[in-house]
């Protein structure tokens, strides 16, 4: 989750549009083939960032889509507010208890009890993981375990006693399941974790995050959901073209998950990496050279099984009259919709109902990610 409204424009650009250029006289991407600071050419039309180099291998494998033009049905320009209805997938509707990787979780039951089934590499549980089912946040996964000091192990020990003992058998198992991922968890000791291929992971926290993400699902603990997410995107002031502080927000977002999506190597084929933030910013470029709260925005959808290599959604225009209230780009995908795409053709739910609620998933309106 790219926290604070990243400028979808900077990120995945549309340089075949003159619209773009009169409205960002100072921040705009130049077009492809004019200079080392220049779009990095997709389609003919949507270009990436230059600071997206290390993403476009994945683009080039057909790896890696974009659904441009996308976001929430509702208005709202307070971040709280977009982020909590991206989270809980109801726009509009702030009373929602659970978020929508939540209800996920409670839709389909875990092939395996495991305490590791969703997790958040966050000191705190993002709203989209918070529900009934459960779910942990853990800045480091070494430090996961019973907080007990000197005398943990003792501690460890004697829980594990007494869930041996329960009568339950279910409870039995999930303690034990527990216990021994901690074990294993603690004996892989991630200090020393080597990542595979190659992969070089920056020092940033977010890089660290997918970095453990990694971890996770080599460890065959059962992950089935990882969340992280990265801020600083709120670019009002100065927020620069292909050098500044989006461009060096954007470098460790690239080199990281490019980093994770080498590291998994063939776990990609069953994998999907999705990146989304709460709404997009405004066409024109403010007096303090950066970018307002705007509305549409851009998603990535990463992973072995989608259709990649395609620029997804239908594009609206950046000609004031084919702008949102005249100044955002229009949303003309709603996310719901690449988040269904999701839980219904890669991660298998057949009745999504309980996952969206009041909002009628129909495949025709699916991206089409997926085949």
């Amino acid at each position: 989750f790219q926290r604070g409204a990243v400028d979808g424009l900077s990120v995945v650009v549309p340089f075949g549009e003159a619209e773009y250029y009169r409205a960002r006289p100072s921040i705009a991407i130049p077009r492809p083939g004019s200079g080392e600071n220049a779009a990095i050419d997709l389609d003919g039309f949507f270009g990436f960032n230059p600071r997206l180099q290390g993403l476009k291998p994945l683009w080039d494998a057909r790896q890696l889509a974009v659904v441009h033009a996308c976001g929430s049905p509702d208005s709202t320009r307070s971040h709280f507010d977009a982020q909590d209805y991206m989270e809980t997938a109801t726009p509009g509707v702030k009373s929602t208890s659970d978020g929508w990787l939540n209800r996920y979780l409670q839709a389909r039951r875990a092939e395996v009890p495991t305490p590791f089934r969703a997790v958040a590499l966050t000191a705190q549980l993002p709203r989209m993981l918070q529900g009934t089912a459960p779910a942990l946040a853990v800045n480091q996964i070494g430090q996961f375990g019973i907080r007990g000091g000197q005398a943990s192990e003792m501690i460890g020990a004697s829980f594990e006693a007494e869930y041996a003992a329960a009568a339950d058998r279910v409870l039995n198992g999930t303690g034990r399941e527990a216990f021994n991922a901690i074990r294993m968890l603690k004996s892989t000791d991630p200090s020393k974790y080597q990542p595979a291929n190659g992969a070089d992971y920056p020092r940033s926290p977010f890089a660290q995050a997918l970095r453990q993400v990694a971890q996770l699902t080599k460890a065959n603990v059962g992950l089935e959901v990882a969340f992280a997410d990265i801020g600083g995107w709120d670019t009002h002031v100065n927020q620069g073209a292909a050098q500044g502080q989006l461009a060096a927000r954007l470098d460790d977002f690239s080199r990281s998950i490019a980093a994770l999506i080498r590291d998994l190597g063939d776990r990609l084929e069953d994998t999907v990496v999705l990146t989304m933030s709460e709404f997009g910013r405004a066409v024109n470029e403010n007096g303090n050279r950066g970018t307002d709260h705007g509305h549409g925005n851009a998603m990535m959808v990463i992973g072995g099984g989608v259709r990649g290599g395609r620029v997804y959604g239908k594009w609206p225009g950046l000609d004031v009259e084919r702008r949102y209230d005249g100044r955002d780009l229009a949303v003309t995908t709603d996310f719901r919709d690449v988040f269904g795409e999701i839980v219904t053709r890669h991660l298998g739910v057949t009745d999504a109902r309980q996952v969206f609620p009041g909002y009628p998933l129909s495949a025709a309106r699916f991206p089409g990610l997926f085949g």
